[in-house]
């Protein structure tokens, strides 16, 4: 069944509202509750059950994206159009807004709305190329859920699961966005915008590069359909 962009617009950006509510709800919540105490675990859990609701929910609609990086990893791999990278886009950053609104109305405003930071005891030599590699290894799990066709069923689990991965060992060096809209919007509500940079440059390095890498077995993969 073929979907609308209307209506790829719309689940994208439920979904980016969803991810964005409970990755940076989750921080909030335990600054403004538990004084930091449940810390990194806590924040890596959060994401992974945001994002088997939005894959199971949304992933034969829009692909489950929520995550302008990712968009562009399935741009280059053939998978969207010029065109539905506006929609996309629009939608991720609309529904990433709409979540830190959330956010800042209804947990609170501590940890600056959960605004991804590195950690600098670490040399920006190490973060950049960390957060390159949270984002590589996140839309390698991706495709090889696409390619695979749903990997039997557990692609919201490998998808959601390689996020709080990342994050549960990589977020101590990198703050491991992995995502320019999850870090976008709680920087502009907090006014946090001095690591922003490394957000929207990392990531797109990542997912870009790996989406190199797969774009071959994906055109192939489509020619061996047509035959």
């Amino acid at each position: 069944m073929t979907y609308s962009n209307l209506q790829i617009f719309t689940v994208e950006l439920i979904g980016t509202f969803i991810l964005v509510i409970f990755a940076t709800g989750s921080i909030v919540y335990d600054a403004e509750f538990f004084d930091g105490q449940l810390g990194i675990p806590f924040a890596a859990v959060a994401p992974f059950i945001a994002l088997l609701i939005g894959v199971y929910s949304f992933g034969k609609i829009s692909l489950a994206h929520f995550n302008p990086a990712v968009t562009i990893g399935y741009y280059i791999t053939g998978h969207i159009s010029k065109i539905q990278i506006v929609y996309y886009f629009t939608a991720e950053i609309i529904g990433a807004i709409l979540g830190s609104l959330f956010v800042l109305t209804f947990i609170g405003d501590k940890a600056n709305l959960g605004a991804n930071a590195p950690n600098y005891d670490f040399s920006i030599f190490v973060i950049f190329p960390v957060e390159v590699l949270a984002s590589a290894m996140l839309m390698g799990v991706i495709f090889y859920v696409v390619y695979t066709k749903g990997l039997r069923g557990f692609s919201g689990v490998a998808i959601g699961g390689i996020v709080g991965l990342d994050i549960l060992f990589l977020a101590f060096i990198s703050g491991a966005s992995m995502n320019p809209a999850r870090a976008l919007a709680p920087a502009l509500l907090s006014g946090t915008f001095e690591n922003l940079w490394i957000y929207w440059s990392a990531p797109y390095v990542g997912t870009t590069i790996v989406a190199f890498l797969f774009r071959k077995k994906f055109q192939a993969q489509r020619m061996a359909n047509y035959e």
